[in-house]
C-alpha cells in the first residue's frame, strides 16, 4: 500500500468509531424530521437553541480571542459584529450571510492593517 494511504486497519478503526457513529444520529433525524412539520413548536425551540449557541460562541470569540485572532485589534473584532449585524437585516435575517459578511470584514481589516 502507499505510504501516503497508511494502514488500512487504522483507516477501517477511524471509519467505524468516527464516522459511522454520526451517521446514525443523521439518519434518525432525517427520519424523524419528516414528520415534523416546520412551524413546530419543537423546531421553533431547535432555532432558538442554535441561534443561542451560535450566539454564545460569537461572543467568546469576540471577548477571549482564540489562536490567530489574537493579532486582530479588538476596534475590528467589535466592528465586524455591528458589520455582521447588520448584513444580517440586511439580507432579510440570513444568519449565514451575517455571519460570512462579518468574516470578511474582520479579514479585510487584518489584512489592511498589516
Amino acid at each position: 500500500m502507499s505510504e501516503f494511504i497508511g494502514d488500512w486497519n487504522a483507516l477501517m478503526i477511524l471509519f467505524v468509531a468516527g464516522l459511522l457513529p454520526n451517521e446514525i444520529w443523521r439518519l434518525i433525524g432525517l427520519l424523524i424530521g419528516k414528520r415534523i412539520r416546520e412551524n413546530s413548536e419543537i423546531l421553533i425551540w431547535v432555532r432558538a437553541v442554535a441561534t443561542a449557541i451560535l450566539a454564545g460562541v460569537i461572543v467568546q470569540i469576540l471577548i477571549v480571542p482564540p489562536g490567530a485572532l489574537t493579532i486582530v485589534p479588538p476596534l475590528v473584532r467589535y466592528t465586524s459584529l455591528a458589520v455582521g449585524f447588520v448584513a444580517y437585516l440586511v439580507t432579510r435575517r440570513s444568519v449565514a450571510a451575517g455571519v460570512v459578511i462579518g468574516e470578511i470584514y474582520v479579514v479585510a481589516c487584518t489584512w489592511w492593517l498589516t
